[in-house]
């Protein structure tokens, strides 16, 4: 079995304008166009102006996206939201099982509006069940909750669990103050072990707030291979390294945690680094092993196609810890993702490759 651990979809221009409810359309997530100008209206704010393309793009020439040269929907190749174009293009990369994001839908919600931002969650998964269902064999869908209302974040994963959902979307953020340790999410946490499906810790396109690593320096414009190079790991590290040291896995012994789209190489420098300051500062802490125990026994990492480090992190991490994702259709990732890792693959036992393609994921999401 081969399983693309980073798959996305491109949401419809007006998936939230058909599957909210009544009472919220007039504040539906949407793109507007002003003076020729698409802009991305989340919550009545404007999060995203020109350049939308560069939400997909994986298939467009990378400088004309950003000369904004290209809309949305340009950046949308048809398999990003049409599930038998999905299946086409999967046949052709030689992939079983796609793990489904989002891209619009893992956006921060700038919303006050509680009951809004739980409604903008419950119709991006509506749409994931139906996206799904004619191709539920061949995708792995990822719920969405809003996790500034964790008692309606818990309803609304008892449902996309019992719909057939995969996983739990984490945002790698700290969310009204709290870490993602914090025991006030230990009723999602719960859910995950009992339904033996994955916490996804996933990277996001922060434009302000919790979520955006070295800020100082973003505010320089360093570039996007700088955004996009060191925003993964700047964004993961922290938030698993809270779920590590805040004791979530002495708690929920038998939680899966899975770091998605910051690659596997950071995994055993992580390790290592919290291990040495742990033994300094023990004393601070109630965790009953010491942090590297916890990553090998509950964290899986997501490779990129062409890390170098893949074979060093099976032996460092454990040959049932290393996965792979080609990031598709996103702006930062390639077309040729399925030969690059491969080929990344290519000098490991037959046992290792079939692990990282696949046989780990198969383990880690419960897919058949």
């Amino acid at each position: 079995m081969i399983v693309d651990c980073d798959a996305h979809v491109m949401e419809p221009p007006d998936l939230w304008q058909r599957y909210l409810e009544p009472q919220f359309r007039d504040h539906a997530i949407r793109i507007e166009t002003t003076d020729g100008v698409e802009q991305l209206v989340i919550g009545e704010q404007v999060v995203l102006s020109e350049r939308l393309a560069g939400l997909g793009g994986v298939h467009l020439d990378r400088a004309d996206v950003f000369a904004g040269k290209f809309t949305y929907l340009d950046g949308c190749p048809p398999a990003s939201y049409d599930p038998q174009a999905r299946v086409a293009m999967m046949d052709e990369w030689g992939v079983d099982v796609a793990v489904l994001f989002p891209t619009i839908g893992i956006l921060p919600f700038p919303v006050e509006d509680t009951a809004l931002a739980n409604a903008y969650c419950r119709a991006y998964n509506s749409w994931q069940m139906d996206f799904a269902a004619p191709i539920c064999a061949r995708v792995a869908p990822i719920a969405v909750v809003n996790w500034h209302d964790p008692q309606a974040a818990e309803a609304e994963l008892d449902r996309c669990l019992a719909a057939g959902f995969k996983g739990l979307f984490v945002p790698p953020e700290t969310v009204a103050g709290a870490r993602p340790g914090s025991a006030r999410f230990d009723g999602l946490w719960r859910r995950c072990e009992a339904a033996d499906v994955p916490a996804c810790l996933h990277v996001i396109v922060r434009f302000g707030g919790a979520a955006v690593p070295f800020p100082s320096w973003q505010a320089t414009t360093p570039g996007p291979t700088f955004g996009f190079g060191l925003g993964a790991t700047g964004q993961l590290i922290p938030a698993l390294s809270s779920i590590v040291l805040d004791g979530v896995f002495d708690r929920f012994p038998r939680l899966k945690m899975v770091a998605v789209e910051a690659g596997c190489g950071f995994a055993a420098y992580l390790m290592d680094r919290l291990d040495e300051k742990h033994r300094h500062f023990s004393a601070f802490s109630n965790l009953a092993r010491k942090p590297s125990d916890y990553v090998r026994r509950n964290c899986y990492f997501v490779a990129e196609p062409e890390e170098r480090t893949i074979a060093a992190m099976l032996q460092l991490v454990g040959e049932d810890r290393i996965l792979w994702g080609s990031d598709f259709p996103h702006i930062d990732s390639t077309l040729d993702a399925p030969r690059l890792i491969r080929a990344s693959v290519a000098r490991l036992s037959e046992s290792q490759q079939r692990a990282v393609l696949g046989d780990n994921a198969a383990h880690v999401f419960s897919l058949s």
